[in-house]
């Protein structure tokens, strides 16, 4: 086997498995309380945050001014109003991205994401399904948990 042959093959690979994600997701929507069809989704959010929020795209670190937010307040879900996180709960997690080490009750879901040939707990809205980012096993006591977010699919109401 040559090189050309072996990116070839990754490539297939990682190109199949994105698309089985994504199909995988899109079945799951008819489980959401809030649904809307994709141009409703288009007409809500800005591209990108419909990128993050629908598509599981991913914003680059240090980017979201959320990232800084101290204040006390709550974080909502921005394709529903959900409040998903308290800032009691917010961390310097140093990876970039606003992080938490809980949700609140009954506001978010998770699901397996094998999308990056790993598998990472995706954490998204309970109610309306967007993509909100990854839970990761490195965070601080009392849950041992980093909940990963991406600022752009939140926003902030400072109490």
């Amino acid at each position: 086997m040559n090189r050309r042959t072996f990116l070839q093959g990754t490539l297939a690979i990682a190109l199949m498995s994105r698309g089985l994600t994504a199909i995988a997701s899109g079945v799951q929507e008819a489980n959401f309380e809030i649904t809307r069809t994709e141009a409703e989704w288009r007409a809500l959010l800005t591209d990108f945050e419909y990128a993050v929020l629908r598509e599981e795209a991913t914003e680059r670190a240090y980017t979201s001014p959320l990232n800084d937010e101290k204040r006390e307040g709550l974080f909502h879900c921005k394709g529903c109003d959900l409040a998903l996180y308290d800032s009691k709960t917010k961390f310097d997690s140093g990876t970039g991205w606003p992080s938490f080490y809980d949700s609140l009750p009954n506001a978010v879901a998770t699901k397996e994401d094998r999308s990056w040939f790993i598998t990472r707990t995706e954490v998204h809205c309970r109610r309306c399904g967007s993509h909100m980012g990854h839970i990761f096993e490195d965070g601080p006591a009392p849950t041992g948990l980093r909940h990963c977010i991406n600022g752009i699919a939140l926003t902030f109401y400072e109490n």
